[in-house]
């Protein structure tokens, strides 16, 4: 007999590999921006591949609510984001 498991926020890794997920959210946004389709994006990431787009987003009037996950977040994060919502997991 298999024992069942839940699944829940404390036992989820993020994927750190998918550079393909990233590119894809990126362009949605500068897209999103450009047509002015959104006002705030939330940002559920730590990864500082993202501020090029974080800048552009703000460039364009848009906020960035950053929701982080507790480890490794770089300054630049905080510096270019509106809203930080620091170890967001803690919060689910």
């Amino acid at each position: 007999m298999t024992q069942k498991s839940s699944i829940n926020a404390y036992n989820v890794k993020p994927n750190v590999q998918q550079k393909g997920v990233d590119m894809r959210i990126a362009l949605d946004m500068s897209s999103m921006s450009l047509k002015k389709q959104a006002d705030i994006y939330a940002l559920v990431t730590g990864d500082s591949d993202f501020v090029p787009i974080i800048k552009f987003a703000r460039k364009e009037g848009r906020q960035i609510f950053l929701y982080t996950l507790g480890h490794g977040v770089k300054q630049t994060m905080y510096e270019h984001s509106d809203l930080l919502v620091p170890n967001s997991m803690d919060k689910l």
